[in-house]
């Protein structure tokens, strides 16, 4: 018997897949490898990722971005990911303060989580050193906020943060996104998480 799961990808442009050619980015990837490893499991997937938004961003538009799409009778998953725009310096000041970061995470995640099952991803490494080290603090953060509500998180920083694959490919794009083999990559990362048991038969 098929199994409906409907899933919404929230976040920014690394989960919009900024920078892949082939256009899928790592959420596609990942529904596809999904689906591939149960035959029964049918996944209607959207991609909410949004270029330059901040988790303040994010939180203003999800409520309305979820409710048009995740009501029915089916099974739904909401993951969220999101921080490195937060940790960008604009006119000298952060976009997102860090404890204003973690407050709109907060928020996010424990309302989703009210209706549907929820997961999170953290914020990748980019080609700023400097910015990597808030980027880093932030991802720590954000950890430590899921442990405290039994919201799962995967950090991804630390495993992409020195892997050539990822810095080349960033560092040959836009200094921030990588190409498809970086994508392939991350949603490898993400597909290796013992979450998805609990979904897939």
């Amino acid at each position: 018997m098929t199994r409906d799961l409907r899933i919404c990808f929230i976040g920014d442009s690394f989960v919009n897949g900024t920078g892949d050619e082939t256009k899928l980015g790592w959420t596609g990837r990942v529904c596809a490898a999904l689906e591939a490893r149960d035959p029964d499991l049918e996944i209607t997937f959207y991609n909410l990722g949004i270029r330059r938004d901040t988790s303040k961003d994010i939180r203003r538009r999800f409520d309305q971005e979820l409710s048009v799409r995740l009501q029915g009778d089916f099974d739904t998953l909401v993951v969220f990911s999101f921080g490195v725009n937060d940790t960008t310096m604009e006119n000298g000041v952060l976009r997102v303060e860090s404890a204003r970061s973690i407050e709109n995470a907060r928020a996010l995640l424990i309302e989703a989580a009210e209706q549907h099952s929820v997961l999170m991803v953290g914020p990748p490494p980019i080609a700023d050193d400097g910015q990597n080290k808030r980027v880093h603090k932030l991802d720590a953060e954000l950890a430590q906020l899921c442990s405290e509500i039994s919201v799962p998180y995967l950090s991804v920083f630390d495993g992409l943060v020195c892997n050539p694959v990822w810095r080349d490919e960033v560092a040959s794009n836009d200094g921030a996104h990588p190409h498809s083999a970086g994508y392939s990559l991350l949603s490898k990362r993400v597909l290796s998480w013992n979450v998805w048991e609990a979904f897939i038969a």
